[in-house]
């Protein structure tokens, strides 16, 4: 059995099914079996699509009018259709002639899969390069401390005289996460000189 999915990106009447309905109607898709969403595809919610795959079973296939109508993304759209083809189910993509059903189709996925794990690569090639740069030049990555530096610096003082976490935490107004973060940026010996109370 083949089941169509539409999706269209504005609530607005900007956008209609009209193109998609007709197309996956045109290549056997039941009109009883057609389920839709209108919204962006970058929001996570799709409860059309949510739907369909909880409808569709094995031996079926899943139809969409354009790649994109599917997936938000590239990894998105190949961790979807890996589950499909685990549940037994193919996948067939109009416009671009795609059916992971066929060897061309298979093989064309697994391009796609290549690709997404490249692209995944490169950049974290470039968020590495990007932070030691930063580092070379002082700026240190993450979040900025919570505790400013002069507060820090109180604290410290007061956990090497002695006071416990929680009193520091009660003097200077912080969470007792929040310190303990900032000890651990800082590299201070949490708990070698301070009472864990």
């Amino acid at each position: 059995m083949l089941v169509g999915y539409m999706r269209v990106s504005t609530d607005g009447d900007r956008q209609t099914f009209d193109l998609q309905r007709d197309a996956l109607l045109a290549a056997g898709v039941d009109e009883r079996h057609l389920f839709e969403d209108r919204l962006s595809g970058s929001r996570g919610e799709r409860t059309g699509l949510t739907k369909a795959l909880a409808f569709i079973k094995s031996g079926d296939c899943l139809v969409v009018w354009k790649l994109d109508r599917l997936g938000r993304s590239l990894p998105h759209l190949l961790t979807t259709v890996n589950d499909l083809r685990a549940r037994g189910v193919g996948f067939r993509s109009l416009t671009e002639q795609m059916d992971t059903a066929t060897p061309q189709g298979e093989f064309l996925f697994h391009v796609f899969g290549a690709l997404a794990q490249f692209e995944r690569s490169l950049i974290q090639e470039r968020v590495q390069a990007g932070l030691s740069a930063a580092r070379v030049r002082g700026r240190r990555g993450g979040r900025p401390m919570a505790i400013d530096a002069e507060k820090l610096a109180a604290v410290t003082s007061a956990l090497d005289g002695g006071a416990s976490k929680a009193a520091v935490c009660r003097t200077f107004g912080v969470k007792r996460s929040t310190l303990i973060d900032a000890l651990a940026r800082i590299g201070w010996p949490a708990g070698s000189q301070s009472r864990e109370t």
